[in-house]
C-alpha cells in the first residue's frame, strides 16, 4: 500500500514542478519570507539597541540629578522602555500598537506610548510584512492554487476511473496527493524554520519557543493541505474547488479576523481612554492632597501617627510628617490605579476571550493566539511590563518620600521660602529597573490549547477527507 501512496506522490511532486503556479509561487513566497525575515531582523536589532541606549541615558539622567528635595525628584519622574523578545521580529503581534515607552511619576500611572503604528504610515495598521504573516496570509492561498485541481483534475480527465479500476485505491489516491501537498508546505516552512532557529540563536531561553512556533505553524500549513485536498475531492471540476477554497480562505483569513474583533468590541464595550481618565481623577481628588499634611482628609492618618509614636504635636515626631503624609497618599492612589487598570486589562482579556471561540470558525484565531504568546507580544506580556512597570514606579516613588521623611524636618520642610535639598548621592541608590518576561512553562501553558484547538481541526479534516475518500470510490462505481 505504501509504495503505491508514494509512487502517487511522487508523481505529483512531478506534476507540481512542471506547474509554473506551483514554482512562481513558491519563489515568490521565499523571496517574500527573506524579505520579511531580513526587515523584520534589522528592525528588531534597531529597535532593540535604541532601547538599551535610551534606557541607559535615562538611568544616567535621573541618577545626575542635582541636590534637590526629594519630591521635586519624584515629579521630575523617569523613564522606562520595554525590551523586544528576540521572537518580536517573527510575529510583532499587538507591540505595533501598544508603545514601548513608559513615563513614570508620582500621583500618576501612565500607558506605554510611541508605538510604530503613530510613528508610521497608515499602511502598516492594515498588516504588517513579516514571517508570521507571510505563512498566516499568503501561504494557505499559495497551497489553494497549487493544489485545488489534485484529485478534482483526475476525475474531469477521466484518469480517475482509470486508476480504481487498476487497483488503487481511493484512500492510496487521497493519500498520496495529501503526501505530495504536505512535501510541498515543508518547502514553504523551511525559510521560516531557518529564521527561527537564527532568533533563537541570540537568545538561549527563545529555543523552546522556537520550537513551539514550528510546530504551530506546521500544524496550520497540515490542516491547509488537508482542506485543499478534502475540497478537491468533493467538487467535480478544478474551477468549482478553486472557486470553493478562495471563498474559505476569504472567510476564514480576510473577513472573520477583522468582523470578529468589531463583535467583541460591541459585546464587551471598553471606556474610553479620556472616561476613564475622568472617573479616576474624580475619585483621586475625594482621596485628600498629599501635598498637604492639613488635609482633613488625613487626620485619621495624623491620630494614629501621633499615637504610634505616642507624642501629642506633629513638631515632635522623630520623623518628617509632610513625608508620611505623601507615602500615605501615593499608597492610597496607587491601589485607585491598580483597581482601574486590573478593570480595563480584565475587560480586554474577556474581549480576547470572545474573540478566542471563534477558533472553531476560522483556525486563524488559534494560530495568532499561539504565535504571539510563542513570540512574547501578546496582551498578557504587555501586562506583565505595564505591571511591572508600575511597581517599580511605586517603589520609587516611595522611596524619595522615604528619604523626605527621615533626611529632612517637618518644620524645615513647611517653612515658606526655606529650599531643602538633600545630596544628590541619593538618587544613585535606587536600582534600574529590569523587566523579567514570562517563564517558558508559563508561555506553553498559554500557547498549548491554542495548540490542541489546531490539532483537533487537523483531526477533524483527516476524518472528513478519510470519509470522502470511500465516498469517492463508491460515486465512481
Amino acid at each position: 500500500m505504501m509504495k503505491i501512496v508514494l509512487r502517487i506522490a511522487r508523481e505529483e511532486c512531478r506534476s507540481l514542478l512542471r506547474n509554473h503556479v506551483a514554482v512562481l509561487g513558491t519563489l515568490l513566497l521565499t523571496v517574500l519570507m527573506l524579505i520579511a525575515s531580513l526587515n523584520a531582523w534589522e528592525h528588531q536589532r534597531n529597535s532593540a539597541a535604541e532601547i538599551a541606549r535610551y534606557q541607559t541615558q535615562s538611568n544616567h539622567e535621573f541618577e545626575s540629578q542635582p541636590d534637590r528635595h526629594p519630591h521635586r525628584m519624584a515629579h521630575y519622574g523617569h523613564f522606562l522602555f520595554r525590551p523586544l523578545n528576540a521572537l518580536a521580529a517573527f510575529d510583532p503581534g499587538i507591540s505595533a500598537y501598544t508603545g514601548n515607552t513608559l513615563f513614570l511619576e508620582a500621583h500618576r500611572q501612565n500607558s506605554a506610548n510611541f508605538g510604530d503604528v503613530r510613528q508610521s504610515s497608515l499602511l502598516l495598521r492594515f498588516g504588517q510584512l513579516t514571517p508570521a504573516f507571510v505563512l498566516q496570509v499568503l501561504a494557505p492561498l499559495l497551497l489553494v492554487f497549487v493544489g485545488f485541481s489534485g484529485i478534482a483534475r483526475e476525475r474531469e480527465s477521466g484518469t480517475l476511473r482509470l486508476l480504481l479500476t487498476q487497483g488503487v485505491s481511493s484512500q492510496q489516491l487521497v493519500l498520496g496527493k495529501l503526501a505530495a501537498l504536505s512535501a510541498f508546505t515543508g518547502l514553504i516552512l523551511l525559510p521560516a524554520v531557518l529564521m527561527l532557529g537564527v532568533l533563537a540563536l541570540t537568545r538561549e531561553s527563545a529555543w523552546g519557543m522556537s520550537l513551539v512556533l514550528i510546530a504551530g505553524y506546521a500544524v496550520w500549513l497540515l490542516l491547509w493541505s488537508l482542506m485543499v485536498v478534502f475540497i478537491s475531492s468533493l467538487c467535480q471540476r478544478s474551477r468549482d474547488a478553486l472557486l470553493g477554497l478562495l471563498a474559505i480562505w476569504v472567510v476564514a483569513i480576510i473577513l472573520l479576523p477583522r468582523w470578529v474583533p468589531d463583535l467583541a468590541n460591541a459585546a464587551i464595550s471598553l471606556p474610553t481612554r479620556f472616561e476613564n481618565e475622568i472617573t479616576i481623577q474624580k475619585e483621586y481628588l475625594a482621596l485628600g492632597d498629599s501635598h498637604n499634611p492639613n488635609d482633613p482628609k488625613f487626620a485619621e492618618f495624623r491620630d494614629q501617627v501621633l499615637k504610634q509614636y505616642g507624642v501629642s504635636r506633629i513638631e515632635d515626631l522623630p520623623v518628617n510628617f509632610k513625608g508620611l503624609v505623601g507615602m500615605e497618599g501615593e499608597r492610597k492612589a496607587s491601589a485607585l490605579f491598580n483597581r482601574y487598570a486590573k478593570k480595563a486589562f480584565d475587560l480586554q482579556t474577556a474581549q480576547n476571550g470572545f474573540v478566542d471561540d471563534f477558533a472553531w470558525l476560522s483556525p486563524l484565531f488559534a494560530l495568532k493566539r499561539l504565535s504571539m504568546s510563542a513570540a512574547g507580544t501578546d496582551l498578557q506580556n504587555f501586562r506583565s511590563f505595564l505591571e511591572q512597570g508600575e511597581q517599580y514606579r511605586y517603589n520609587l516613588v516611595q522611596g524619595l518620600n522615604k528619604l523626605q521623611t527621615e533626611k529632612l524636618s517637618y518644620v524645615d520642610d513647611t517653612t515658606k521660602g526655606k529650599e531643602n535639598r538633600i545630596d544628590r548621592s541619593n538618587w544613585q541608590t535606587f536600582p534600574e529597573f529590569s523587566f523579567k518576561p514570562s517563564s517558558s512553562w508559563s508561555t506553553l501553558k498559554t500557547a498549548l490549547p491554542a495548540l490542541g484547538t489546531l490539532v483537533l481541526w487537523v483531526m477533524l479534516l483527516g476524518a472528513l477527507t478519510l470519509l470522502q475518500s470511500l465516498r469517492l470510490a463508491r460515486a465512481i462505481k
